[in-house]
């Protein structure tokens, strides 16, 4: 049965977009089945940031009622297949959300997980995400201002009644002016499944429509991603990662203690 796992935000500017992009390509490389929908339909970034802009056929055009969803499916980096939102701004006035439960029927018939990109925030395009899910992944830096929307969302989500798998925090910061992942556990009470340093390798590769994963696979980012992926997968081994832990490891384990296999250098 096919997964329809969303990833959410209470904001927009902590990295979603950039975290669902290559964590679909970590769940391909896996080698699981996934489709990656974006459903941020107001902002579009997905497909710049894999560097698929100025296809033929998007979601806008499906959703407007000219063409068909199989027609706005394109191969991504790793074999992810991808559907990019549109970026035609006369395109939105004529798409039609009630359209997007047949979507999603389509989508989900040959596919193992279908990822869903959602909006930022709670407004209508973001609930719409949410309520076409079963599953959740949180997304938030550690700031105060981000936590504190990343809550409202958990909240409307558990309402709803989706599955939260787990809170992914981005551009993790060591320095003691952020929040750690202890106080940000105990704020959403969701369990950490993965913590993404600030990486500016992370984002030069997004702004350049590449993923860090194709052109940097042995990078700490790329290791990170793809232990995400496993966790989410069942396929994560604790033991084994730890075996190979470095000096630099070491240290994180006495820091961060049972983050270490979300946070590890």
């Amino acid at each position: 049965m096919t997964r329809v796992i969303v990833v959410a935000s209470g904001k927009g500017g902590v990295g979603k977009t950039t975290l669902a992009a290559n964590l679909g390509i970590a769940l391909s490389l896996h080698g699981e089945d996934v489709v990656t929908l974006d459903l941020d339909l107001s902002m579009a970034n997905l497909e710049l940031i894999l560097g698929l802009e100025g296809k033929p056929v998007t979601l806008q055009d499906v959703l407007a009622g000219n063409d068909i969803i199989s027609n706005a499916i394109y191969e991504g980096p790793g074999g992810v297949r991808i559907v990019p939102a549109g970026l035609s701004i006369h395109g939105l006035k004529d798409m039609r959300l009630e359209r997007l439960e047949e979507v999603l029927a389509a989508l989900v018939e040959d596919t193992d997980i279908l990822l869903i990109d959602a909006p930022g925030g709670l407004e209508r395009d973001a609930l719409a995400a949410l309520n076409v899910a079963e599953e959740l992944i949180l997304v938030t830096t550690p700031e105060v201002t981000s936590l504190s929307d990343a809550l409202k969302t958990k909240i409307v989500a558990k309402k709803i009644g989706i599955d939260i798998l787990g809170v992914v925090i981005n551009k993790g910061q060591t320095h003691n002016a952020f929040l750690t992942p202890e106080e940000i556990e105990a704020i959403l009470n969701v369990p950490i499944i993965g913590i993404i340093p600030e990486d500016l390798e992370l984002n030069k590769a997004s702004a350049s429509g590449n993923s860090i994963l194709i052109s940097n696979p042995d990078s700490n980012t790329s290791r990170l991603i793809m232990n995400l992926a496993a966790v989410i997968i069942g396929k994560y081994d604790y033991e084994n990662d730890l075996s190979s832990a470095g000096v630099v490891t070491k240290f994180f384990r006495t820091v961060f203690g049972k983050y270490l296999h979300v946070y590890r250098y």
